[in-house]
């Protein structure tokens, strides 16, 4: 079977976020911002990914991964093509200073500055910097500091009067922003943190006589897999405690490191993290951690930014003297986000005070720090309420926060609960238990994204709300599924992983094979973020094969190759990269002029068909379906953040068809702004 290499694949999805980054029809400072993505998203690929990759070179390099050889020869195409996008990466970055240069926004460095700029940093050095600097001077005598995979580090090269090289380490401040705002007079000015401290390194080392004094970036990534072993006399939450800590001394991956580093001190570092330059070592620009650029300021200048979009009201839940009766009468689709997730919060507020509803289920897997979701529960706990919260620890990277919440949740009186053995929680599942006239009503909530507010303002995501009794029940028993690890219940109407999604996906799939077969109509529209899943690749050949046509929105990995005569010539997948992060999971199966419509928590991979509780749930209310049409008609003819998937993982743009560029976020936007207006 023809498939692409997983990661192959996801280091194309990252260049098309760099494509973003050097587009000039996105606002300048954006751009920027699209640079931090593009580096958050590596630093993680490398965390991750690439961590396993080592893992199993350090068995035995000679391995077969996936369809790619050996894990040593995947290893090495990973290294030339994130090579290549760092050339990229660093001309883009160039680009965008000299076009802020153009535009008055000026980003200086330690050698350009007026004696102005050197009098504000001086009182910005004494007063409040110079306090968190703490070098490390690098000798023998001393082991070696534990470099954290989250910081960037200046490596410091002193040259004495001797003409011996002294050695040592700065960590970058994080407790600071990495942009410093100097005075301004016509233009605006603004200095990094790594550069002032560069100016001040004289001073930093002045007990020093020296001749010469020098910094070099680097940053430095870690494994970030967990290590949780099978000691069954620990708790899940020691394991999670114990592994994080472990986490911060986790085997390197990746050195990345300013290519102007004199070799002497390169190799000193290398040597003394047990490093190779060849297999580890990857140079760079003078800057790292670009990931703090996700957060590069505007100075005021909002035509260098997306038009602000403030999420729109839902017309069916506004103005209306309770959101559950609301929803009892009638399914409400939420579209985040160009509508208020305010409203899942709302409706669990009113849930707090509403004396019918007697408890409250939900499952979290990433929650934002500062959580209303979390508030509006702890309300419910002291309005009496029987409040139920299964928290995922395994979230990754998300791990801390979701502890820091589960001894909250506590506290307050909830019942919380923790993992399940051998699979991750990863489905979006609420619902609130109402008694009325001596009979349960259950109120239903199943999204394909996490109930964090912070993200909802840039996820694209579903969620549906209902009070259908038979969907309710279902949604009962995954929660019975979570209390219980042994009750796995039968799902007739949902898609629960791991008991059902695969082989439900599946007859769906054969079904529109048999209906293709016999010349009806046959099609299937699929918008995932992930596309991986040998067997599920394999099915949806055989149905290209007997003539069902199959279009795909893939926002990330796509390991299926569409357009190969005779194996996937039916099949058409583009992928949408924009503002907004398409995460929101949807198929539509044609039946024969009869549609099935599905939304779901899952991806179509491997570990989400297998080895996590996902569900997926039908859509029957013909007004959702309608939407969901629409959703997919509006992305599928973008013409502005859309691309061609194909073999050679080209990342080529859709040419408009008429004169003007029709971008699909932008499309949905205006389309719910307009709906909102309506009870205006």
């Amino acid at each position: 079977m023809k498939i692409i290499n997983r990661d192959i694949s996801w280091l194309s999805f990252n260049e098309r976020v760099l494509q973003e980054a050097s587009d000039a029809r996105i606002p300048l400072i954006e751009r920027m911002r699209f640079l931090g993505i593009y580096s958050n998203n590596l630093d993680e690929f490398y965390r991750v990914r690439v961590a396993n990759i080592k893992r199993v070179m350090g068995f035995d390099k000679n391995i077969t991964v996936n369809n790619k050889g050996t894990a040593q020869k995947l290893y090495a195409e990973i290294r030339d093509i994130v090579m290549k996008q760092q050339k990229t990466f660093e001309k883009t970055y160039q680009q965008i200073i000299k076009e802020l240069d153009e535009n008055n926004i000026l980003l200086i460095n330690d050698q350009s500055l007026s004696k102005k700029q050197i009098k504000q940093l001086d009182a910005y050095y004494n007063l409040i910097l110079k306090h968190a600097i703490v070098p490390i001077i690098l000798d023998k005598k001393t082991s070696f500091p534990v470099i954290k995979d989250s910081s960037i580090y200046l490596a410091i090269k002193i040259v004495g009067k001797d003409k011996k090289n002294k050695y040592a380490l700065i960590q970058i401040p994080t407790d600071f922003s990495r942009f410093y705002r100097l005075d301004a007079d016509e233009k605006e000015y603004f200095i990094l943190l790594d550069d002032i401290i560069r100016f001040y390194l004289k001073n930093i080392f002045k007990i020093f006589e020296f001749e010469e004094i020098s910094a070099y970036t680097f940053k430095f990534s870690r494994d970030a897999e967990l290590n949780l072993d099978d000691d069954y006399s620990e708790t899940l939450i020691e394991k999670i405690e114990k592994s994080l800590k472990q986490r911060v001394k986790g085997k390197p991956v990746r050195f990345v490191y300013d290519e102007k580093m004199p070799e002497d001190l390169l190799n000193h570092l290398l040597k003394s993290m047990e490093l190779t330059k060849n297999e580890n070592a990857i140079p760079g620009g003078k800057y790292h951690n670009f990931k703090d650029f996700i957060s590069f300021p505007s100075f005021g200048h909002s035509e260098f930014k997306f038009q602000e979009q403030i999420p729109c009201i839902h017309p069916e839940m506004e103005h209306v003297k309770s959101l559950i009766e609301t929803i009892a009468d009638k399914d409400i689709l939420l579209h985040f986000p160009y509508q208020r997730f305010d409203y899942i919060v709302d409706t669990l507020r009113e849930a707090a005070i509403d004396p019918t509803v007697k408890s409250i289920k939900i499952n979290v897997y990433r929650v934002a720090k500062q959580s209303q979701i979390m508030n509006a529960l702890i309300a419910a706990i002291n309005n009496g309420k029987k409040v139920t919260v299964f928290l995922e620890l395994q979230a990754r990277f998300d791990e801390e926060n979701n502890l820091n919440w589960a001894n909250a949740l506590k506290q307050h009186g909830a019942k919380v609960l923790f993992g399940m053995q051998h699979f991750k929680v990863h489905s979006k599942l609420m619902q609130i238990a109402r008694q009325i006239d001596g009979k349960e009503q259950l109120i239903s909530y199943i999204g394909t994204g996490n109930f964090n507010e912070k993200t909802s303002l840039i996820y694209g995501d579903l969620g549906l709300l209902t009070a259908n009794p038979t969907l309710g029940n279902e949604v009962k028993k995954v929660f019975r599924l979570l209390e219980n690890n042994m009750d796995r219940g039968i799902y007739r109407e949902l898609l629960v992983s791991p008991m059902n999604t695969r082989r439900k996906l599946i007859a769906l799939i054969d079904k529109e094979i048999k209906f293709a077969e016999k010349k009806q109509k046959a099609s299937i529209k699929i918008k995932l973020n992930n596309l991986t899943d040998p067997k599920i690749i394999d099915k949806l050949y055989r149905a290209s094969q007997a003539g069902v046509k199959i279009d795909m929105i893939i926002r990330g990995v796509c390991c299926l190759i569409p357009g190969v005569k005779d194996l996937s010539e039916n099949i058409r997948v583009i992928s949408i990269v924009g503002r907004y992060l398409e995460h929101a999971r949807f198929f539509i199966f044609e039946n024969d002029k009869n549609p099935s419509y599905f939304i779901s928590s899952a991806d179509w991979m491997e570990r989400n068909f297998d080895k996590r509780i996902e569900v997926g749930c039908p859509i029957y209310d013909k007004t959702i379906q309608k939407e969901l049409d629409f959703i997919f008609e509006q992305q599928w003819n973008d013409t502005v953040n859309a691309r061609i998937i194909c073999k050679d993982q080209k990342n080529t743009f859709i040419k408009s068809k008429g004169d003007k560029p029709f971008n699909a976020q932008l499309a949905l936007y205006n389309y719910y702004e307009k709906k909102a207006k309506i009870i205006d």
